[in-house]
């Protein structure tokens, strides 16, 4: 029988959480963690399809370049750490050698020296019909900075980043030909909320994070799930330019999802808007119910939303 995506991962979790971990935290974070000392290592893997996670005819090189690269530093800021190196393996098709990979290397220098992030390895082979991107992404951080998903508490506020929404909206303008709206030059380009990320990291009053790839959706569950608490989420509270289910249920915004002591959120966001320019938005609440609830001013919603998989 066919098992949904986040089952798999479950499984392999499983299957491999008795073997020794040598220093590694397990699977279940947007990164495993490495204890240095003081300090703490934060790696996390990526990887990127041709027509599954970018369409070559809709996006340049340069700006597939910039995506692989930033989907990972995404991941890195979510822990709370700065991104100091990566590790990039291409498998190019025929049409993709010579001026397309050159493009893309320049899009992944761009955002690599943008981030202040070394490339110090990786390896490239050929591939018969897509092109294949896989990067490994590297962060350090102070030990007590290193935010996890287990760590929201009953009460907790549940805020966002940005806004959301925008680049699901944009893949549907470019899937049906609209190649340069806001919405579809959004979502050829990623950028992760790295300062912000770092910042966040450093304050006590941020309880769980990670970054929103799946749609709040789905990726709320993971901090229930390891938190073990329940959400309450208000749709008319959700930054967004674009319907609801963009923004709830599409993938790719690479925002981060939070929780915050409920008594410290006002005061945090005004800080981080001082120091990011970066707006921090209230969507909800952590409960005690183990359940995910949707509202609309309040009142239970009827609309189901049900975030991105990739089974």
């Amino acid at each position: 029988m066919k098992k949904s995506e986040f089952s798999f991962i479950g499984d392999i979790a499983s299957m491999f959480g008795a073997l020794p971990h040598n220093g590694f935290e397990p699977i279940g974070d947007d990164c495993t963690v490495v204890d240095m000392g003081e300090d703490a290592l934060v790696m996390t893997t990526d990887m990127l399809l041709e027509d599954v996670h970018f369409l070559r005819g809709a996006s340049s090189a340069e700006e597939v370049g910039r995506k692989s690269l930033m989907v990972n530093l995404s991941d890195v800021a979510a822990m709370g750490a700065k991104p100091v190196a990566t590790l990039l393996s291409i498998a190019l098709t025929e049409s993709a050698q010579g001026e397309w990979a050159e493009g893309f290397m320049r899009g992944y220098y761009e955002a690599s020296r943008e981030a202040g992030v070394a490339l110090v390895g990786g390896d490239t082979t050929a591939s018969r019909d897509k092109v294949a991107i896989n990067v490994v992404a590297i962060g350090r951080a102070p030990k007590g900075c290193i935010k996890r998903r287990s760590a929201a508490k009953v009460g907790d506020i549940i805020a966002v980043t940005g806004k959301l929404g925008a680049s699901s909206k944009g893949l549907v303008d470019i899937m049906f030909g609209d190649m340069d709206t806001p919405a579809a030059r959004h979502h050829r380009i990623a950028q992760a909320r790295i300062a912000e990320g770092e910042w966040l990291g450093r304050r006590k009053e941020v309880g769980a994070m990670m970054d929103i790839s799946d749609g709040i959706a789905s990726d709320i569950k993971h901090i229930m799930e390891l938190s073990k608490v329940g959400a309450e989420i208000e749709l008319k509270a959700i930054p967004t330019d674009y319907d609801i289910r963009y923004a709830t249920t599409g993938g790719e915004d690479y925002e981060l999802l939070l929780t915050v002591a409920e008594e410290k959120f006002e005061s945090l966001s005004e800080e981080f808007f001082t120091a990011t320019g970066t707006r921090l938005t209230a969507i909800g609440r952590i409960t005690d119910t183990g359940e995910l609830r949707w509202t609309e001013e309040g009142n239970p919603s009827e609309i189901e939303l049900k975030g991105f998989t990739h089974f």
